[in-house]
């Protein structure tokens, strides 16, 4: 495949001239951001959107713009209620999907929180790691017999995976000292190694999955962080781009960063993206351990992608969530 889309690319870029008619997609966290963007992109090009949010209220408020485009380009969209800091929440809402029986092409595990404050979900699990990775893993795992053969799951990562691996002998920080980018990055990390093992397990059912990093945007998952900090961390990119001969760091609009889901959603080869890590419209790079990255480098660490790591995690995940899968 000529890649021919990076990191301005925009939803609408990656799905020019596509036709999703006769598509089913369900995407988690549909009431802000870069969940909406998803959903609407989707559903303008006419497939039918299944979105999941745990505010109702306010995802029926965001996602106007998104009935408003699929109703008029031939797709459609829905809204059912999931909160993945609750397993019962997760577990209600795939019971829910599983007795519809209605198929899905494609999974988009968008859904996440980030640096939070140290606090627990319903069920006692450390909150980042227990919403964007547990909640996730449950969701997932019941809803596989939805999923079409050729399906793809596609699970939302970030760059901070290059900072932490997962740590499974302590992931609640019962031990270890709470640091929020520690425990999101170990979250993020997580994100991927959880399609890593995905794609093994069912590649030979026609199922694939990979994880995808946006970009730098700003959204409400932002909410937790210092304004101030963040102007010094942009600071110190720019300062060590311009060391570089490079220009200035600039975030991503709210449609470049939706524009990898998208692209790895139903548009890239499912044998190119399968089992990977993705970012800026095209399939990351292997970058060392020993190796320093900033924030706006690419690439994706070796142990994010390492089989016996994900399955460490997938026998871990089982034992934290008291379900095989």
């Amino acid at each position: 495949m000529v890649d021919v889309f990076g990191a301005t690319s925009t939803t609408e870029d990656v799905l020019s001239g596509i036709n999703l008619r006769g598509k089913r997609i369900f995407v988690t966290g549909v009431s802000a951001g870069l969940g909406v963007e998803t959903a609407r992109s989707l559903a303008a090009h006419g497939a039918h959107v299944v979105g999941a949010a745990r505010d109702l209220m306010k995802a029926e408020a965001a996602t106007a713009q998104v009935r408003k485009d699929a109703e008029a380009n031939g797709g459609s969209f829905e809204l059912v209620a999931l909160d993945l800091a609750s397993l019962k929440s997760v577990r209600a809402c795939a019971e829910g999907l599983v007795k519809k029986g209605e198929p899905f092409d494609v999974v988009i595990a968008n859904a996440g929180v980030m640096a939070t404050p140290f606090c627990h979900t319903a069920d006692g699990f450390e909150m980042q790691f227990g919403t964007n990775h547990l909640g996730h893993f449950v969701l997932v795992n019941r809803i596989v017999p939805l999923i079409r053969k050729g399906g793809r799951l596609i699970n939302l990562a970030s760059a901070g995976h290059r900072f932490y691996n997962v740590d499974l002998e302590d992931p609640n920080f019962v031990r270890t000292p709470y640091e929020p980018f520690v425990a999101y990055g170990r979250s993020k990390t997580a994100n991927i190694l959880f399609a890593v093992a995905f794609d093994r397990r069912h590649r030979g059912n026609g199922l694939r999955a990979a994880a995808v990093h946006p970009g730098g945007i700003q959204t409400e998952l932002d909410r937790h962080l210092d304004p101030v900090q963040i102007q010094k961390t942009v600071e110190q990119m720019n300062k060590q781009l311009a060391s570089e001969g490079k220009a200035p760091f600039q975030l991503k609009t709210i449609p470049q960063g939706a524009a990898t889901s998208v692209w790895a959603a139903v548009v890239a080869p499912a044998d190119e993206i399968g089992g990977q890590y993705c970012e800026n419209c095209h399939v990351g790079k292997i970058v060392p351990d020993d190796v320093t990255i900033t924030a706006v480098s690419e690439g994706v660490r070796g142990y994010a992608l390492d089989p016996k790591n994900a399955e460490a995690l997938w026998k871990k995940s089982e034992e934290m969530v008291g379900e095989s899968f």
